[in-house]
């Protein structure tokens, strides 16, 4: 949420920003009820003092003509601050609900555009894989190999789930173990978090809870819904705290599971793996000062980086539109790697294309304002903190990019080195049947 001064102050800059992100929201009635609410405060605070002075003059007055007038005004003084004080929170309650509308200002240099076809590519690591005999993609593999099974899952829970299986399973913990050491040398408490969160603190992330446009599961009778992320119950961790100033940076890694709705979500791109009901992801969060959060942004695409590097598989970097940022991004990068699979089967690789597997994001003061998680500044005062977060690994997507990119001619998968420790193999051969 942005401070209501600044919207009023800047509220052309602020018009544009929801216009450059493709959002509906009316910072001009931000600004209208920002104002009603200064002028009942101010209000209210002139009417306390009548009060306090009317009190003043009462003491110790005998009863007379002039005590009984003074006694009248304080009862008329009295329903005027309590009318005012039921508008007032009428007026607050109306301004939260339009200003949480708003979306957080983008970063200036961030790609002006409304879809993935905008983002501008500024980093590529390694060439997309060149396989000279007829290639599968991952669903195809998954089956083969005896790993993943959509069938099943589909006949007990619905369409978008998966067993995992056999050397699947271990390719899933190995995957996690990976991410993991990796975090924790770079100085990541980490934790399990889980997988249920009040609405209030996804309301505060900037998830919408209900609502036919919400990616959430719900909990029927309960103010509680299933998290789509860790960075839900990571953020949510410091809600309503005042964080010494010496204890930041705070760097955290959260396992969880993830549900996801993905209503509407079809297509050739979303097939298999890509879009899901429920999977695993290892997500990294940082709190910190935020004169800071602009190099912690690049230290989280860093280890996004080491770990796809690690796993040797190509992939880009992207600066994300401001039409696909999310309403508390300031600034977004995505990691995109090489799925062949996300083209027509065939020999050469006449298709493939590249899928999101990671992103971070820088949120500033957005969330740290919704969930009022504030730091004691050097001069005494409390400040909000600024808030990150970013994906480790989204295990479901990892898998697709080493199943494709790392499939052999005999049908066989050739795990990276650097997960071969963690898994305890080297390859996933196709069953005999």
């Amino acid at each position: 949420m942005l401070d209501y001064r600044f919207i009023a102050d800047n509220i052309d800059a602020v018009k544009q920003n929801i216009a450059d992100r493709y959002m509906k929201a009316d910072a001009e009635m931000v600004v209208k009820l920002f104002g009603r609410r200064t002028c009942l405060v101010t209000a209210i605070q002139k009417l306390q003092e009548k009060r306090n002075a009317n009190a003043a003059a009462m003491k110790g007055k005998p009863e007379t003509e002039e005590r009984q007038r003074l006694v009248e005004d304080g009862k008329k003084l009295k329903e005027e601050i309590a009318a005012a004080e039921t508008e007032l929170a009428r007026v607050e309650a109306a301004l939260e609900e339009e200003a949480r509308r708003i979306p957080n200002m983008a970063h200036p240099e961030a790609p002006r555009g409304k879809e993935d076809k905008d983002n501008r590519e500024v980093k590529r690591v390694g060439e997309p894989v060149q396989l000279d005999f007829e290639w599968a993609d991952h669903v195809k593999l998954g089956q083969d190999l005896d790993i993943i099974d959509f069938d099943s899952a589909t006949k007990v829970s619905g369409t978008k789930f998966y067993y995992l299986k056999n050397e699947g399973v271990f390719l899933e913990l190995g995957l996690i173990r990976y991410a993991l050491d990796i975090l924790q040398n770079r100085g990541f408490t980490p934790f399990i978090t889980p997988d249920i969160a009040r609405e209030e603190i996804l309301t505060g992330i900037g998830f919408n809870p209900r609502g036919e446009e919400s990616n959430v599961y719900t909990l029927e009778g309960e103010d509680t819904c299933l998290v789509g992320t860790a960075e839900i119950t990571l953020g949510g961790y410091y809600s309503n705290t005042v964080l010494p100033k010496d204890s930041l940076p705070l760097r955290m890694a959260g396992l969880s599971h993830c549900f996801r709705r993905e209503a509407g979500a079809a297509g050739q791109f979303s097939k298999g793996l890509y879009r899901v009901h429920q999977f695993t992801k290892l997500e990294m969060f940082v709190y910190c000062l935020p004169e800071e959060s602009g190099r912690f942004h690049e230290e989280l695409r860093a280890v996004e980086e080491e770990i796809f590097s690690g796993l040797e598989i190509p992939y880009r970097v992207v600066d994300t539109c401001t039409g696909d940022l999310g309403a508390p991004a300031y600034r977004k990068w995505d990691l995109e790697a090489w799925m062949p699979g996300r083209g027509m089967p065939g020999i050469v690789m006449p298709g493939g294309d590249w899928g999101e597997v990671t992103s971070t994001s820088n949120c500033t003061d957005y969330q740290a304002r919704r969930l009022n998680i504030k730091y004691k500044d050097d001069d005494g005062k409390n400040k909000f903190v600024h808030m990150l977060n970013g994906t480790a690994v989204a295990v479901s997507r990892a898998i697709i990019a080493i199943l494709e990119n790392f499939q052999q001619a005999d049908g066989s998968v050739r795990l990276p080195k650097a997960l071969v420790p963690y898994c305890g193999f080297e390859f996933i051969k196709p069953k005999l049947t």
